[in-house]
């Protein structure tokens, strides 16, 4: 059995030089910032940017982030692609790396059946010799893991846990419900406005793309949590909340994200996407930082 991943791990970003190529210096940097406010590491998620990252890009970034760990913290990695073909095939070279697991989205653009969901799913775990989450975040890819998919999708011995992306609090009680008494099965929060009521019902873990802004703050919910200092875990969360909604007024929030760590002194380059700010934008992104991160 893999052992469980607790606590925080930030949804890294990926660093760009000024020529917008993969620059793993600073990739080191970030990490070694995140496992000094106690955080684990997913790497090549939606704030890794992985929907712009070629296969080498993908497997450069996970090396990276898993040597600079050096197994002093949890190391996920995501594979999900378009194609189960194409999910097994990355997911095998990035097994090879020594991530702790590997998380994987659902298909996009073509809509599927849940059954489809599934054999998709099990294909995968079948294939790769590394525990393996499940990733519903239907807004981006247009499918839905329904409750009872995932329940069935428990059963699996190489499918460990789901992290839920979908931003309501209805999805995520959803899938807390599917897991009851399957100790072996963990689900995971995605959007940081529910960290610390995730941890409260039963998460063992939330993937954050603000701890890239916030490192400390957002691992003070889980620490205060994991203490016992459930009003404490609560205050840091709501101040975590406010940072969350004012940044991503302003944008896309991968992109606001990584703009906001750049403006916070780290070299992390560009969004490879087609996104700009403008300087009143980037005012703007300046002074919410400020405001929150005292």
């Amino acid at each position: 059995m893999s052992k469980k991943i607790q606590g925080v791990l930030t949804a890294i970003v990926t660093t760009f030089d000024s020529e917008g190529a993969f620059n793993p210096a600073a990739q080191r940097l970030q990490v070694q910032r995140q496992l000094s406010a106690g955080n684990g590491i997913f790497c090549g998620g939606t704030n890794g940017e992985f929907f712009v990252l070629n296969e080498q890009e993908k497997l450069a970034v996970t090396e990276t982030c898993v040597d600079e760990v050096n197994g002093s913290a949890p190391v996920v990695a995501h594979i999900g692609e378009i194609s189960t073909r194409e999910t097994i095939r990355l997911g095998k070279q990035v097994a090879k790396l020594g991530v702790d697991a590997v998380s994987v989205i659902t298909p996009y653009f073509v809509p599927l059946k849940q059954e489809e969901l599934i054999a998709h799913y099990r294909a995968v775990a079948d294939a790769i010799e590394v525990p393996l989450y499940l990733y519903n975040i239907p807004a981006r890819t247009g499918n839905t893991l329904q409750p009872e998919t995932v329940r069935a999708l428990a059963s699996h011995p190489n499918i460990i846990g789901i992290k839920d992306s979908a931003g309501s609090y209805e999805s995520l009680s959803g899938f807390l419900k599917a897991a009851e008494g399957m100790e072996n099965f963990n689900v995971l929060t995605g959007p940081d406005s529910l960290i610390h009521r995730g941890f409260v019902e039963g998460c063992t873990a939330c993937i954050s793309g603000l701890a890239n802004v916030a490192p400390k703050e957002i691992n003070a919910i889980w620490a205060r949590f994991h203490a016992g200092d459930i009003e404490g875990s609560r205050q840091a969360q709501e101040n975590i909340t406010g940072l969350r909604t004012d940044l991503y007024s302003v944008g896309f929030p991968p992109a606001t994200v990584k703009k906001a760590v750049s403006l916070l002194g780290s070299d992390v380059g560009n969004s490879r996407y087609a996104v700009s700010f403008s300087v009143e934008e980037e005012q703007k992104i300046r002074q919410i930082v400020n405001q929150y991160l005292q």
